[in-house]
């Protein structure tokens, strides 16, 4: 009985341990096939994690490619055109050809040649002259001058005044001596001629009327010359018959000249002719009235005759060349 109870346990152990093994061979070939599927799966993770950070890189280079082709797109075509293709909104409705043909009044601050150059060139000067300082007897007349620059500053020329048939013995001494009994010398002129030189130190321009642009030279003449004059008759008319005569006459005086354009200009001076008179004698009382010796003053006195001329300059040749170009 005792053998048999054995028996059935030796039995039952031995059928128990083949299952035990098998059972445990199963369980650890599922264990291994569990954590290869789980590290496939890990394994794919990391895969597709890495693809897909690797993707933003590829949208990156995508990008970075757009951006270059726009950037090149631009560059190739930076016009008007295209930037009214890519925004009709702010593409400016603008007329070109107006825009090109429009005036542009922006102040120009370069230094820019001498309009008008005067060298190698002839100025035809005709004026009209007043006299300033002598309240008695008004001198004026018709004046021309003729100049040629040896330099763009200095000039030599010419210019003579006739005032015969022009002078005028104001009524304001007619009046004194009636009233007062008092006699004034008068002097008249018949011409004047003389040689000068000219010398301009300044030029420049200004605006005026609008826009328009007017270029200005100030020049300084002096010359040599004559004179001639004779006194009127005051104390004894009926029996004084004064001839002209002529005196040495020197000059000097400032002037202004403002171009219209490169030839033509409007000119302005003040010009002192200055000569050694011969005034009228106020003593009426020679025993020989018809003596023409006793018609003059024993002394010669210094005159002065400032006058005022305003004309015209015209500039011979008409055009010109600059020396360097612009």
């Amino acid at each position: 009985m005792n053998k048999t109870r054995v028996g059935l346990l030796v039995a039952l152990a031995l059928g128990i341990l083949p299952a035990t093994a098998v059972a445990q061979v199963k369980a650890g070939a599922k264990a291994s096939a569990s954590a290869s599927t789980e590290g496939d799966a890990k394994a794919e993770g990391e895969a597709k994690a890495e693809g897909e950070g690797e993707a933003p890189a590829e949208g990156d280079a995508a990008a970075t490619g757009d951006a270059a082709t726009g950037d090149a797109k631009i560059e190739e075509g930076s016009g008007l055109e295209d930037i009214c293709k890519i925004d009709p909104a702010a593409c400016p409705n603008l007329d070109m050809e107006k825009e090109a043909a429009r005036k542009f009044n922006e102040p120009l601050y370069a230094v820019q040649q001498i309009f008008a150059l005067r060298v190698r060139r002839f100025e035809l000067n005709p004026y009209w002259g007043i006299t300033l300082n002598d309240q008695f007897v008004n001198h004026p007349g018709p004046g021309l001058a003729f100049n040629y620059y040896i330099t763009n500053v200095l000039a030599v020329g010419v210019n003579g005044n006739y005032y015969d048939p022009f002078n005028v013995d104001l009524e304001f001494n007619s009046q004194v001596r009636r009233a007062a009994r008092v006699a004034v010398p008068l002097t008249e002129y018949q011409w004047s001629a003389a040689f000068n030189f000219l010398y301009v130190p300044a030029y420049g321009k200004f605006a005026g009327f609008g826009d328009f642009i007017f270029h200005y030279d100030a020049y300084v003449v002096a010359g040599v010359g004559a004179l001639s004059s004779r006194p009127i008759p005051i104390i004894d008319p009926d029996n004084r018959n004064f001839k002209y005569d002529t005196k040495l006459a020197v000059n000097a005086g400032i002037g202004l000249r403002i171009f219209f354009n490169r030839w033509f200009a409007a000119m302005f001076e003040l010009r002192d002719y200055i000569f050694p008179d011969r005034l009228e004698n106020l003593d009426d009382t020679a025993a020989d009235p018809s003596d023409p010796a006793t018609w003059y003053e024993d002394r010669t006195r210094l005159t002065n005759n400032v006058q005022a001329q305003l004309g015209v300059s015209i500039f011979i040749p008409f055009s010109f060349d600059y020396r360097l170009p612009k």
